[in-house]
């Protein structure tokens, strides 16, 4: 753990059922939106971005690729070549990442450092089911696990509030490591039935629709975990 997470405390913002939510990861941020939760690119969008949401008293979550290198990237030189596996199909530019090497894991730290330092209140690390897909790296669903909870665990430590994207086949066991869930498309590959609360108060969840022309402008779900100690929350699926 670097030194800066040693020195925060772990206490942090956590998102309930009632909280709107606007996805927007390309382009100017509109701000004028009336949700309560901002989830944003944690390089693309500008300081006085972040601020302006704070000041109108909006949760912002930061959005960065912990699976994958991209090439345009401020901090992607400091990749070592073999931390860089196969291309990402269908996304120029991106290449999966070996998340057992430590190199990696720093890279990551440093991310969370940087999410903290811009005032971000949650994390939103994506491509974290390298291990199902074909990265170029014998990486499994032990290694998979170990390093979701290591990006929980860093999150934790920082005070922000992080959400476990896709990786469906391991929800159960990450359940209580993590505080949101986003699932990109829910509807379209019929996952949303695997979001099953382990008690029926916990059923807790929000929808909305987004652009397809970008990637993650897909028609998206969220649900967050009441009090992290039940299985996610059922999607509503409408």
């Amino acid at each position: 753990m670097s030194p800066l997470a040693q020195t925060l405390a772990v206490s942090r913002w956590m998102p309930t059922a009632a909280d709107t939510w606007q996805l927007q990861l390309t382009g100017t941020v509109n701000t004028s939106y009336p949700a309560q939760v901002y989830d944003i690119d944690l390089f693309d969008t500008p300081q006085a971005t972040i601020n302006a949401l704070k000041a109108q008293g909006k949760r912002v979550v930061c959005y960065f690729s912990a699976g994958s290198s991209e090439n345009w990237r401020p901090d992607f030189k400091q990749f070592a070549a073999a931390d860089m596996g196969k291309a990402l199909s269908g996304w120029a530019g991106e290449r999966w990442l070996d998340t057992r090497s430590p190199n990696v894991r720093k890279i990551m730290q440093a991310r969370m450092d940087l999410a903290k330092s811009k005032g971000c209140d949650g994390v939103d690390p994506d491509n974290v089911d390298g291990y199902t897909n074909k990265p170029g790296f014998p990486l499994t669903a032990a290694t998979q696990l170990d390093y979701n909870r290591f990006l929980a665990a860093e999150a934790h430590a920082r005070g922000l509030a992080v959400g476990l994207k896709n990786d469906v086949d391991q929800i159960a066991q990450l359940a209580a490591d993590f505080d949101f869930a986003v699932n990109e498309q829910c509807f379209q590959y019929k996952e949303c039935a695997t979001y099953t609360p382990s008690r029926p108060r916990a059923r807790q969840c929000s929808t909305w629709s987004t652009p397809r022309s970008t990637r993650m402008r897909r028609r998206a779900q969220r649900c967050v975990l009441r009090q992290r100690r039940c299985i996610f929350a059922r999607w509503c699926c409408r």
